[in-house]
């Protein structure tokens, strides 16, 4: 798909909201309130059980108009329908984008003139239940006839992240009796400490791999194969019932000796950050079985209706992302905080740094020019109350702008009243002690708290398969969104080659090792000499 050259910093807006910025740092927070008696309601939007509150922004009705402006001076519509049309929007790699199908219904799907391709994913979803029931049910058995009770997936990146976050922030509804393990580090104390705690005749294990070539997921599957065939003396694990391939490359896992029968595909257009709504899936339907991963799809799926036809000043991912935009690139906040307060997501800051980092760490436009403003902010976080304990305080006192996401659950079945008010109170707090700020003494001015520091919160009615997909696709949209914006490509990943190329070469024993610099070639010495 051609893009048509568009720079954000040329537009009319680009320029209002410049002159804005110069005022706005008179205004409070906390005063917008007074001067509007109906800022809460303005700023709040719910969709699929997620309520966002955004009215602790440094915003006026001045911002918010002139970024309402800037959105429509960008290709930002145009590109929305692309992408759920299958238009291919990824430019550089000439694919498609269609994460949103793959949670979408068959009608909407035939809306958009891809109605065979929905026949091709409901076969695959098929594939996903067919295979999670029969290991759910005990009827998958390992080589000697044993019922499969611990499964490991090994993935790196979006094989890993996606799955390994969703079934901990789920596991209230966990299988009882099938464990689901997570290896993705090439680090070998991780897939042998692994091993060494599992019986082989019960264990199974999913190789989740794009293209089957992934270096580090084979080395992990290689050191996998050698304990089944030592353990269980079997001369080629790879074909028997304890491995399971989740690929779009199907020939290079049968090539490996992977069963066709025990194959799972997906496309080549769908992205690895995005890769959980596909058979990557697998695992998740395992730990939480495959109506809840139905689920999971329903509510991202609510999301994408939200996002496509709901105006923008009432669009959820819309609207975060037109103030994640304020902040990067006028007030040069360079990160962006995610605090969950809910301890079973604890990984989705993390999952969250892909999606965002790897989707909009750019700085050449689709026509190959720079841009000529920040883009993607670094995304991090833990969750509260265990980071009120640490970097808090930079975010109350530090000389950093950093805008925060807090999420909260209201009501959790795994918690109990008295605990989770305590926890929902903290977050409150802290989003008003960031907001209100406090005045100190003159003879204690290290007690003061300068305020005016923006936060979202967003609340999500329950830690459901449901709310988390929603949750997930709410923050996905909000990436493209900014992606449109800056007019990057948000849906490619070059800047990871280079160090896998570097890589393999230092691995290579024949490759030439005097072009390499004099400080890696001095520190591969002291590897070579260590090993």
């Amino acid at each position: 798909m051609k893009v048509e050259k568009y720079d954000i910093t040329a537009t009319d807006s680009w320029s209002a909201l410049k002159k804005l910025t110069r005022s706005i740092n008179d205004l409070r927070i906390s005063e917008l309130y007074a001067a509007d008696s109906n800022r809460v309601e303005k700023y709040s939007l719910k969709c699929a059980g997620v309520h966002l509150d955004c009215s602790k922004n440094l915003v006026d009705e001045n911002v918010r108009r002139a970024l309402l402006d800037l959105l429509s001076e960008s290709p930002f519509e145009e590109q929305r329908e692309a992408m759920f049309r299958g238009y291919a929007i990824n430019t550089t790699e000439q694919r498609p984008v269609l994460h949103t199908a793959l949670r979408s219904d068959k009608q909407m799907l035939a809306d958009d003139g891809l109605e065979n391709l929905g026949t091709q994913i409901e076969a695959q979803k098929q594939h996903i239940k067919e295979v999670s029931d029969k290991i759910r049910s005990g009827n998958w058995r390992g080589s000697t006839g044993k019922q499969v009770t611990d499964v490991i997936n090994l993935g790196i990146g979006g094989s890993d992240l996606g799955p390994r976050m969703v079934c901990e922030a789920l596991k209230e509804f966990a299988h009882p009796s099938v464990r689901c393990h997570f290896v993705s580090n090439v680090d070998g104390e991780l897939i042998n400490s692994t091993l060494k705690k599992l019986d082989p005749e019960t264990t199974l294990v999913i190789i989740s791999s794009k293209t089957f070539t992934t270096q580090e997921t084979l080395l992990n599957a290689n050191t996998a194969a050698t304990w089944f065939r030592e353990r269980l003396n079997v001369e080629n694990p790879y074909a028997t019932s304890h491995f399971i391939g989740v690929t779009a490359s199907p020939e290079n896992a049968v090539q490996l000796g992977v069963l066709e029968e025990n194959l799972l595909e997906f496309w080549g257009w769908v992205g690895g950050r995005y890769s959980l709504w596909s058979t990557i899936g697998l695992s998740i339907a395992i730990c939480l079985g495959y109506e809840r991963f139905q689920q999971l799809l329903e509510g991202a799926s609510e999301m994408d209706r939200h996002f496509r036809s709901s105006p923008a000043d009432q669009n959820m991912p819309v609207m975060m992302a037109l103030l994640g935009l304020w902040y990067t690139d006028f007030f040069d906040a360079e990160s962006q905080a995610v605090i969950p307060y809910c301890q079973r997501m604890a990984e989705f800051p993390t999952y969250l740094q892909q999606l965002d980092m790897e989707s909009n760490g750019k700085s050449v436009m689709h026509d190959g020019s720079a841009v000529n403003c920040a883009t993607g902010p670094i995304v991090w976080g833990q969750t509260g109350t265990n980071g009120q304990h640490s970097f808090f305080q930079l975010l109350h006192q530090g000389s950093h702008m950093v805008p925060v996401d807090f999420i909260g659950v209201l009501k959790d079945r795994m918690s109990s009243p008295d605990h989770h008010r305590v926890l929902l109170s903290n977050m409150l707090a802290q989003s008003a002690a960031l907001m209100q700020g406090k005045q100190a003494e003159e003879s204690e001015p290290y007690r003061h708290y300068p305020g005016n520091r923006p936060s979202n919160v967003m609340l999500l009615d329950e830690l459901s398969p449901y709310t988390l997909g929603a949750l997930i696709a709410l923050y996905e949209h909000k990436v493209f969104v900014q992606g449109c914006l800056w007019n990057i490509n948000s849906f490619d990943q070059w800047g990871v080659e280079l160090g896998k190329v570097l890589a393999d070469k230092l691995l290579d024993e024949e490759s030439d090792k005097s072009e390499l610099d004099d400080s890696t070639r001095t520190l591969l010495e002291a590897v070579d000499a260590a090993l």
